[in-house]
């Protein structure tokens, strides 16, 4: 992971992601938000007492109103390779969480540190060589029982990869398909790894979002999460 390279999209990131994003109908909060609700879902309101979170990736802190709201008990932890960042995230959400740079190898915390660790749309940024250390990373720094869960575009859906392909800041991405991630994550010894498929609607559309955990299984969607526990 490259500091320079966030760095030098820091400042813009959000007008440049609505830009990319607007085919959809929705905005950079819809999509940063639903993420926290599915994960809040996930871990149900007694696993949310004392909860401490790492957002990988965190960048500008795009999730942080999002975990205060959804998740208001829990201790954030934003790590980002980019300081400019970071900077920017500190000073759009004062006091609302912790922010600390990353090396790009290893993560800076003791083992059996998180209950919970987020990514959103990063592990495309990473060379896939980079994946297994990381999640074994990811996996040091779990509590016991803790979990992980990281959100990627879907590359067999063309809408996606076409917004992938002219977005400025995924000019090096290279898209994951859910089953191989998967396997990424068994190889990394995590245990109850899963996967769920989601966006298949744009704005227009919104009212047949109803259906969206029917078509859970469906490989056609926008992103996915991936799921594993220590």
């Amino acid at each position: 992971m490259n500091e320079s390279e966030f760095d030098k999209f820091a400042s813009e990131y959000q007008e440049m992601h609505a830009a990319n994003i607007r085919a959809s109908g929705e905005g950079p909060e819809f999509f940063a938000r639903y993420k926290i609700e599915d994960v809040a879902a996930m871990l149900g309101q007694r696993a949310q007492d004392h909860l401490h979170v790492l957002d990988f990736g965190a960048g500008v802190g795009t999730s942080i109103p999002h975990f205060r709201t959804l998740l208001p008990q829990a201790r954030l932890t934003c790590l980002d390779v980019s300081r400019k960042s970071l900077d920017l995230g500190r000073r759009r959400y004062p006091g609302q969480a912790d922010f600390v740079i990353f090396d790009g190898c290893t993560l800076p915390f003791p083992d059996n540190t998180f209950d919970l660790v987020f990514s959103a749309c990063v592990f495309h940024h990473i060379p896939h060589t980079e994946h297994p250390a990381l999640l074994q990373e990811f996996r040091r720094v779990l509590r016991a029982g803790g979990a992980c869960v990281i959100f990627e575009h879907n590359p067999l859906n063309p809408l996606t990869v076409q917004a992938v392909n002219t977005c400025p800041f995924d000019e090096n991405a290279v898209l994951i398909k859910a089953p191989d991630f998967n396997l990424r994550l068994r190889h990394a010894n995590f245990a109850e790894v899963g996967h769920r498929f989601r966006i298949f609607f744009p704005a227009i559309l919104r009212q047949l979002r109803l259906l969206e955990p029917f078509l859970a299984w469906l490989p056609l969607c926008a992103q996915y999460y991936v799921t594993g526990r220590k």
